[in-house]
């Protein structure tokens, strides 16, 4: 019995050590309609790395208003995810670009993106950069957002955060 034991601990810490020394997978994936993105441009429209899987850069393009736009452009970040098998809850970090000539107009054309990520992420945020920039490669796209997410890591997230005290008027 203890060399059964035993034979077993070696068996599994050499497992272990055989997994850390494995490099993780590089998969490819391109959600339907996204195709002529990886062979005509020359990109992945997401790349899943093991449990990481990254978004490439998704404008916001489709529909009459910007903000219509922008749900179509969050609603593409959740397919491209889900090919990968993750979900909008891994998601720990977003970049989004917006077109704007100077600082008010950054700040304005923010606010649809800001009600759209609220429709998407009710708690548990993932950090985010906005940047501001003169022009996208889709000439017609308000903005366009990127995403990196780690598969699993949305299934028991923490967040110790204290909310701000109300402000005073």
């Amino acid at each position: 019995m203890r060399r059964s034991c035993l034979s077993l601990v070696l068996l599994c810490a050499a497992a272990a050590v055989h997994a850390q020394d494995t490099p993780p997978t590089r998969e490819h994936f391109a959600p339907k309609g996204w195709e002529g993105s990886y062979h005509g441009i020359h990109y992945t429209p997401v790349l899943r790395v093991g449990d990481r899987v990254i978004v490439s850069g998704i404008p916001a393009i489709e529909g009459k208003t910007d903000e219509e736009k922008i749900r179509w452009a969050f609603q593409q970040m959740q397919a491209h995810l889900e090919k990968a098998g993750a979900t909008m809850a891994d998601v720990v970090e977003l970049q989004s670009f917006h077109v704007a000539q100077d600082h008010d107009e950054f700040r304005r054309r923010v606010e649809p993106v800001l009600k759209v990520h609220r429709e998407f992420f009710k708690d548990h945020y993932p950090a985010w950069t906005a940047v501001g920039t003169t022009a996208l490669f889709s000439k017609d796209a308000p903005m366009e957002i990127r995403a990196e997410a780690v598969i699993g890591s949305g299934a028991r997230p923490r967040a110790d955060i204290p909310a701000p005290p109300p402000r005073q008027p």
